[in-house]
């Protein structure tokens, strides 16, 4: 691994715990997972703005989560893995424009949680209304909460928290 130290393996682990913990509270509100959903720990989707090592913290993040919280095996895998292409390509997308760094967990999570909602669990609707349900809730987590969120740590000096 290009670049591994035991200062990056702590920092994505803290990521992940700390998106754990902001799953696991969301769920106590009943807004973690199902058609309508607000996970504040997506607002973390900003970091890979600041650190590569953002991408295995929320991936491992959200995969505990999953697990944590009750989802079947195929929101396990999928839902991990929509917040893995969301990380990644935030990551590239951050290089051209920060506010650009949460578009894609919004875009993934919009695309692969519905259809993990209708086939894999088997809940009556439609996609395209779990579309919207999903993505307005994303847009809230990533964006409204994300982008204040990112800047406050941008202002903050990142670089003493990120290396």
């Amino acid at each position: 691994m290009k670049n591994f130290s035991a200062r990056k393996l702590t920092q994505a682990a803290a990521i992940a715990a700390i998106y754990v913990v902001l799953t696991y509270i969301t769920n106590l509100f009943g807004l973690a997972n199902g058609v309508v959903q607000v996970r504040v720990s997506e607002a973390l989707a900003v970091l890979p703005y600041f650190t590569a090592t953002a991408i295995p913290g929320l991936f491992i993040g959200c995969l505990l989560s999953n697990i944590l919280t009750g989802c079947i095996a195929a929101d396990v895998i999928f839902g991990s893995i929509a917040t893995l292409i969301g990380a990644v390509a935030g990551r590239y997308l951050s290089k051209i424009n920060k506010y650009l760094t949460p578009i894609p967990t919004v875009i993934s999570n919009m695309i692969i949680v519905p259809l993990v909602l209708k086939y894999a669990y088997g809940i009556p609707g439609s996609v395209w209304y779990f579309m919207l349900t999903v993505g307005a809730g994303e847009i809230i987590s990533c964006c409204v909460i994300g982008i204040p969120f990112m800047l406050f740590l941008e202002k903050h000096h990142p670089e003493r928290l990120f290396e």
